[in-house]
């Protein structure tokens, strides 16, 4: 095993924050190039009329956990050394609410706020003062939140170990589920873009 490179002090955290800040470059310009600096585009999954969002972020998570599961199988990757997060159940969901109704209202989401505002749309640039804004107060109100915060803590659990199964039926499980949505999007867009046709003839 040699990777994660950083947990095996391939580099220090300088050039950590370097190789960060370049890979963030790459994912803003990629996100931009698939048009996801547009909040009308992003709104209109949850229209059902255009499902590129669900079907371009299925297609990275399924890249990298197969990657990654190969990767480890193959003896590269130490899986028990990528970083997962603690998981609070409660307080994730309703952050999760709260973020998709402000993903509907706004038609973005924090990542694709920053690249619709670095591309200069006024949309985007609110959006982002929004959030910022929005880290105020909740820093400002933390200590009333605090007990809420922590709450229904799990710790770091995976599917694997959530379910008691192995790592690979995960991943088969997930890509048939992924090859279902795919197909299924297809259908609801082309069912959803042509009533919307109708209702505007």
């Amino acid at each position: 095993m040699n990777a994660p490179f950083f947990k095996f002090d391939y580099f220090g955290e300088e050039t950590s924050l370097i190789v960060a800040f370049i890979i963030g470059i790459g994912f803003g310009f990629f996100l931009e190039r698939a048009g996801f600096g547009s909040g009308r585009k992003l709104a209109a999954q949850f229209y059902l009329t255009d499902l590129t969002v669900f079907k371009v972020m299925f297609t990275a998570i399924v890249t990298a956990m197969v990657g990654l599961f190969w990767l480890s199988v193959l003896g590269i990757v130490d899986l028990s050394l990528v970083y997962v997060s603690n998981t609070f159940l409660v307080p994730q969901i309703v952050g999760g609410l709260i973020l998709g109704v402000g993903f509907v209202i706004g038609g973005y989401c924090p990542g694709t706020s920053c690249v619709a505002a670095s591309t200069g749309k006024y949309d985007g640039m609110i959006y982002l003062l929004g959030i910022i804004a929005g880290i105020f107060v909740f820093g400002e109100a933390f200590p009333l939140l605090k007990d809420f915060y922590s709450s229904s803590a799990m710790g770091k659990v995976t599917l694997p170990q959530l379910f008691g199964v192995s790592y690979g039926l995960v991943v088969f499980l997930v890509i048939l589920m992924a090859l279902g949505g795919f197909v299924g999007a297809e259908w609801v867009e082309k069912k959803f873009s042509a009533k919307s046709g109708e209702v505007r003839k």
